[in-house]
């Protein structure tokens, strides 16, 4: 008899697997065009190794010491981790040790401490994405993580250059002030727009990490390659205390 638990992330899964089948069909595109990244943060190990036996391969963390700890703890599984929390400099080497993706690069500041990091760790080049923080398009958002849209160009230049990196795409969220604020769908579009602008210099950043829970079939319509999913797979999140 399976455990309850692994029948709630079976559903949950399947519900969010039908729902990417549907935007990839109504976008013409094929299911295998998008990577379902279930992120895991607050939720224990064992989530991850049940939902590893329901066939998922790409978890995310948002927290360093939380993502440490269950990548240690899952060492044994053929897992991809993507790192999608906003990252201190001081904790780009502990990520290095067990990220294959980072997705929330802003500063060149930080493209030189990965560097620094991968030298140190000796491990496989660690691919890169580089936040965009659309808001900050209209000057807003000041305070969030994310760069301006005009700045992309200058970053990916910076990680291009960087030793042990490499620039493999766009991150975004969808933005809560500004132009786009409340229009998904709108913001992945000009996602998109820079995305295509960052291909014209460097055709190997293709991925674009767009959408979440609320908003995923946008994202795909839109044309992200990866979606980060939590609580429509896992469910509500626990409470904090």
């Amino acid at each position: 008899m399976r455990p309850a638990r692994e029948i709630e992330l079976a559903t949950g899964l399947a519900r969010v697997e039908e729902r990417i089948a549907r935007a990839c069909g109504a976008a013409g595109r094929d299911r295998d065009d998008v990577t379902l990244i279930v992120v895991t943060k607050t939720y224990p190990a064992e989530d991850v190794r049940l939902l590893a036996g329901l066939g998922v391969r790409d978890f995310a963390e948002n927290k360093d010491q939380e993502a440490a700890a269950k990548a240690a703890a899952l060492a044994d599984l053929p897992l991809t981790w993507h790192f999608v929390g906003q990252l201190q400099t001081n904790k780009a080497r502990s990520v290095a040790g067990y990220a294959d993706f980072v997705h929330s690069v802003d500063r060149v500041r930080l493209v030189d401490a990965l560097s620094r990091a991968v030298a140190q760790r000796e491990r496989a080049p660690l691919s890169c994405l580089i936040q965009v923080a659309l808001e900050k398009e209209s000057g807003q958002g000041a305070g969030r993580g994310g760069v301006a849209p005009d700045e992309v160009q200058e970053l990916a230049a910076a990680l291009s250059a960087a030793p042990g990196l490499r620039p493999a795409g766009l991150m975004t969220v969808a933005p809560l002030a500004g132009a786009y604020a409340g229009s998904p769908g709108a913001a992945f579009e000009r996602l998109m727009e820079i995305a295509r602008d960052l291909r014209g210099v460097d055709p190997a950043a293709n991925m674009v990490s767009a959408g979440m829970s609320a908003d995923l079939e946008e994202a795909i319509v839109a044309g992200a390659t990866h979606v980060r999913v939590g609580s429509a797979v896992l469910g509500v999140r626990p409470a904090l205390g």
